[in-house]
Order: structure tokens, then sequence, then C-alpha cells
């Protein structure tokens, strides 16, 4: 249900909609009502959406891209695990500086940064916290220092009239996910997918659905008192074993589940000496390991939803049961 502060037919910018997480919440922003706009490298392939084809990178590309709309919603980044520390700081920070400030200058009145807990996580476990303040400088990986960096630039920018609201979805997955799910399912398929020692750490995920609904309350709430300027970590609150939850992935994938076990603290010196190699010769596909994907692996991060669920007056409609099962339909020809 859209908030009465928020009249449908509002002109809303979506960027970064060809991606996963992009589609579905354009998706989702025109069904509530609202006339969508699209920003990024290539078609959205959504449906009764305009698309502006550009990069964030183009500050005039990102000028006509958000003239004429009442609200942005900001997914574009550079998502790798892996690359050329300067392409990350370009599209994450300079790109998101650059859309702020046209923002402002064309009357937009609310933003969502659609952010990532990665920018919190300084590689110990995360129990039960909520979104505690981003850390650019102890974050893992060039991806979450610069998303981090992002964010602080976002909240800062919130004022009078023009509310600011970060969003942080953990670990997004579902049907047509050529990131987590379709990295999961490659490796294991190939027999490459190990648990870092038992796979017990207990670890939230968001299921697709979820995370873009969460997108649709930020944007209705945003002007709200309790939650402009604010950041939100956005998940199903199903936390689950590491082991549990690749389980799942992989019988409803159709591919077998991991077996084998590697020490973490093995895989993170493994993860750390990839980089170093991938630096100086980078391969032509994401690094088969990183620090910071041994961290994600082994330690236990799980968030209190509650400051999300009341602020934003948001539910997940979706468990990761019934996730499962929508991703096994997918994949059953």
């Amino acid at each position: 249900m859209s908030d009465p502060d928020v009249p449908v037919g509002r002109r809303v910018l979506v960027t970064g909609a060809s991606g996963f997480l992009g589609r579905a919440v354009a998706a989702a922003v025109r069904d509530a009502g609202h006339e969508v706009r699209t920003f990024q490298r290539r078609p959205s392939g959504v449906p009764g959406v305009t698309d502006v084809l550009g990069t964030m990178t183009d500050a005039d590309a990102v000028a006509r891209a958000v003239s004429g709309v009442q609200a942005v919603v900001h997914l574009a980044a550079k998502v790798s695990l892996a690359g050329d520390p300067a392409d990350f700081a370009r599209v994450n920070v300079d790109g998101t500086r650059s859309l702020l400030a046209a923002a402002r200058g064309a009357g937009v009145d609310r933003f969502v940064f659609v952010s990532s807990p990665s920018v919190a996580h300084t590689g110990s476990s995360i129990a039960g916290e909520g979104a505690t303040p981003a850390d650019p400088e102890h974050a893992r990986g060039d991806y979450a220092r610069t998303k981090a960096r992002a964010e602080l630039l976002a909240l800062e920018a919130d004022a009078p009239g023009f509310a600011v609201v970060a969003v942080r979805p953990h670990l997004v997955w579902g049907p047509g996910d050529t990131q987590l799910v379709g990295r999961i399912v490659d490796r294991a398929a190939r027999g490459r997918l190990p648990l870092l020692d038992s796979g017990a750490a207990l670890i939230d995920s968001c299921y697709v659905d979820n995370a873009a609904s969460a997108m649709v309350a930020a944007l209705s709430h945003a002007a709200d008192d309790a939650v402009h300027g604010n950041a939100y970590v956005v998940t199903n609150g199903e936390p689950r074993p590491v082991a549990e939850l690749l389980d799942g992935i992989c019988r409803a994938s159709g591919v077998p589940t991991p077996r084998w076990q590697v020490p973490a603290g093995v895989a993170r010196a493994a993860g750390s000496l990839v980089e170093a190699v991938w630096r100086v010769r980078p391969g032509v596909d994401e690094p088969p390991m990183t620090r910071f994907l041994a961290e994600q692996l082994s330690t236990s991060h799980w968030f209190d939803q509650r400051p999300t669920r009341q602020d934003l007056q948001w539910e997940p409609a979706v468990s990761i049961d019934e996730g499962l099962a929508r991703l096994r339909d997918a994949a059953t020809p």
C-alpha cells in the first residue's frame, strides 16, 4: 500500500535497473502506481518503464536522467569481488556524488540510496546488530569501501526538502539471480563449492521480492522524521547456517550440495593471495576466493530487523522456504 504522503503517479528514477535487484525494484515501484524512468548502460527489460541509457560516470547523462523526476532510488554501482580500485571510486563514489547534486538541482525531494551491510562489516561476526555506521576505513574490499563512502555522502546530503534514506539489503537471491545463486550453482556443479569450517555460521539473506518491496516502503516513508537520514538493513529475518542455505539453493537448482570442507583460516589466507595475484594479473572472471568472501562464508552476520520493520512499516512477504520453492520451480524444465 502506498503512503498517502507519496501520491501515485509520481515520476521516480530508478538507477541500475538492468541488474537483478534493479529490475525487481523498478517493477515494484511501477506496480505501486508511480511513473518509472530507469537509468543504466543497457535496456532494463522492465515493461511499462522509460529507459534512459548512460553511465554514472557521465555527469551530463546523469543530469538528463534525473531532470523532471520527483524521487530517486539509486542502485547503480560497480559490484565485483575484484577490479581496478579507481573504477569502483568513479562509479560508486563520484557517480553518487554527481547524482545527488543533479537530484537536488532538479527538485527531487526523496532519495533512496541502495547500500549494503558490507559497508559496516569489518571481518568479525555480526549477531543481532542493527545498521551500524558505514566504515570506509575498515570495510573489506574496494566495493564495500566505496559503497561506504557513497552511503556517507548520501546521508550527509539529507536536508529539509531533500529526504535521504539508505537501505542495505543483505544477500539478495531468487530466480534469475546470476550473482549469488548463479555462482553457487556454477561452483557446485563443478564440485568447487566448499564449506568453510563446518558451515555453522548463521547468516541472514533476503528474497528478491522482499528487497524490492522494502525499497518501495523506504520511498514511501523517506520523509518521515524517524526515517530520513538513517540507514536500515533489510533481510528476511530468518538467519540460517551457511551450510543449510547453500544446501537449499543447490537442491532447488538441481546441483550437488557441498561435501568438502576448508578451514576458514586457510580460505582467508588463500583469498588474500588470490587478491594480490588478481591485482597484478586479473582473470577473465571473478576470483575463485577473496578474503572478503572467506569472511562472509565463515562468520555469522544476522541483523536486528525491528527498526527496519517499525520505521518503514514493512514486512517480508516471501519466506526462505517459499523462495526456495520458487527457485526450484524456475529451475524445473
